[in-house]
């Protein structure tokens, strides 16, 4: 099979756990593009945080945000912009949790909103220097919005993922990102859906494309694709529901960058 597109997403996948790409992956994928292979990433963080690592790879190139929720063309063009209602906003708003075991946080067009700071909010978003801003949520009541997403101790998301589905699976996309984040997203928005978009638009027909994740939130994603990659650090819950697809090196192991070296026969020293 030719493949013609690769989907990425980023934290757990293309990121190492420090959330930096390493030196051997920028290699490989430099090779990649001059071979002619597009490579988009797509990822659950803003626009502006995402970007920074697409200039890092010095991609010219769609870039998924947001879980599909906002999408850029190669030119930086928004061409995707899926939002949550106000009417669901205030239903989310008014829902109640403890907020000492949920952390709320809103993502607004280019903007990350939380309403009081947490222990390793800097940490993960140190590479890109990607700022939050702390604000009073009842701010977002009667307003339209990107993404809504908790975290917490993966115990805890586990109990709030089947409330959250009780109140809200009619009427949103409820999706697992990591084991300490859970999101709500706009119905039907999801990242299988825009690269399904994008593919269209590329005229790149869904088999002639490769997708690595390693979230819940890569499911609809890995599954459209010709071809899914699952991360071996993924969520077990992923494995289990793709059993099909293989499995291969870890974050920390540039596990995406060894198995496009094989897929396209890329040598990372020589053209």
């Amino acid at each position: 099979m030719q493949y013609k597109l690769v989907i990425c997403d980023m934290d757990g996948t293309l990121l190492t756990s420090k959330h930096t790409i390493s030196e051997y992956s920028r290699n490989i994928i430099s090779k990649l593009n001059e071979k002619g292979i597009i490579f988009v990433i797509a990822t659950g963080r803003p626009y502006l945080d995402a970007n920074f690592f697409k200039n890092q790879l010095g991609l010219k190139s769609f870039l998924i945000t947001s879980n599909g929720a906002v999408a850029h063309n190669e030119k930086d063009e928004e061409i995707i912009s899926e939002k949550i209602s106000w009417e669901h906003v205030n239903r989310i708003l008014d829902f109640e949790v403890n907020k000492e075991d949920y952390h709320r946080n809103i993502y607004k067009n280019n903007n990350w909103y939380i309403e009081y700071k947490i222990e390793g909010l800097d940490e993960f978003h140190a590479e890109s220097g990607f700022p939050y801003q702390i604000e009073n949520f009842n701010k977002f009541k009667n307003d339209d919005i990107t993404k809504f997403f908790y975290l917490g101790h993966s115990e805890k998301i586990q109990i709030l993922e089947h409330r959250l589905k009780d109140e809200f699976s009619k009427d949103l996309t409820i999706t697992i990102s990591s084991s300490f984040c859970i999101e709500l997203l706009r119905k039907g928005t999801n990242k299988g859906n825009t690269v399904k978009k994008i593919a269209e638009y590329l005229n790149i027909p869904l088999e002639n494309t490769v997708a690595f994740g390693d979230g819940l939130n890569d499911y609809e994603m890995l599954s459209s694709v010709g071809k899914g990659f699952i991360m071996e650090n993924a969520n077990t819950r992923l494995k289990e529901k793709l059993p099909h697809l293989e499995v291969i090196g870890n974050c920390d192991e540039d596990g995406v960058a060894k198995k496009l070296e094989e897929l396209f026969l890329i040598n990372k020293n020589n053209n």
